[in-house]
């Protein structure tokens, strides 16, 4: 039987995850008030409980790199939505160009596209944030958990 990581072990694994969640809810408060940030924030708590605590607890290793590796593999999901998101609007923008399309035709389709775009981006958003709970729990119960559809890229 496996020996049950200690508290303070599972508290840092536990906020490996957590971390994550405050670095989307920081980077989204910050882009609301208006400051422009292209930093990936949800991966930057995880990496620094990471670095500073693997070494001195092996159970804190294996959460850090899960949760890194599902929070690179989100936020690269996000930003391939993004660019296809891109590429759908100035499409669609310029087909209603090209169509001379009423002013009030094209604002309408961009405003529907924008509006699918933020849906699947607050979709992603919602995933991700009961699958890092359920990872957090679980890391503070001492238990495995590898996230679903994940690119391993820390072994």
């Amino acid at each position: 039987m496996r020996e049950k990581p200690k508290q303070k072990m599972r508290i840092w694994a536990m906020l490996c995850h957590f971390s994550a969640l405050l670095g989307w809810i920081l980077l989204f408060i910050l882009v609301f008030i208006g400051i422009p940030l292209y930093l990936p924030l949800n991966l930057l708590a995880p990496l620094l409980i990471w670095r500073f605590k693997k070494a001195q607890y092996p159970w804190i290793d294996f959460q850090g790199k899960e949760s890194l590796n599902f929070q690179i593999t989100w936020t690269l999901y996000t930003l391939i939505i993004m660019v296809i998101s891109l590429c759908v609007v100035l499409t669609s923008f310029t087909l209603a160009v090209i169509t001379n399309s009423s002013v009030n035709q094209a604002k309408i389709t961009l405003d529907s596209l924008v509006i699918v775009f933020m849906s699947l981006i607050l979709l992603i958003l919602i995933v991700q944030s009961f699958v890092v709970t359920f990872a957090a729990i679980k890391a503070y119960n001492g238990g495995h958990y590898r996230y679903p559809w994940t690119i391993r890229i820390l072994r």
